[in-house]
């Protein structure tokens, strides 16, 4: 998933140095195939308690695999604390190589 757009941040996986940006109200966080789910779940709590809201974007079965239980981690962080986060899919267009690609988007909020 190199030159992706607007896939802005890595997480979880050990080969990614993508630079961090904010799109929209959220931050965009990439999740691969590769990416361990607890580092990621971990990036989703920090921006969550920061932002109030996270966006993860996955393209592929296993990259979706591995963002749904990385939600599913940091709900479980966040009800520790007081924070009751829901998860909100959709489809989303994104280039890659120039190449359209549809990925699936979940956005992370604060119930």
């Amino acid at each position: 998933m190199s030159n992706a757009q607007p896939l802005e941040r890595a997480v979880g996986d050990n080969n990614a140095a993508t630079p961090a940006r904010q799109q929209r109200s959220a931050e965009v966080l990439k999740v691969s195939t590769r990416s361990r789910p607890s580092a990621v779940a971990g990036a989703i709590a920090g921006v969550m308690r920061e932002n109030g809201s996270a966006e993860v974007q996955s393209i592929g079965a296993g990259a979706t695999n591995q963002a749904i239980k990385a939600v599913a981690i940091a709900r479980a962080y966040l009800s520790e604390e007081g924070i009751d986060i829901v998860c909100i899919p959709s489809f989303i267009d994104v280039s890659i190589d120039n190449e359209e690609r549809t990925a699936i988007r979940l956005l992370i909020e604060r119930r």
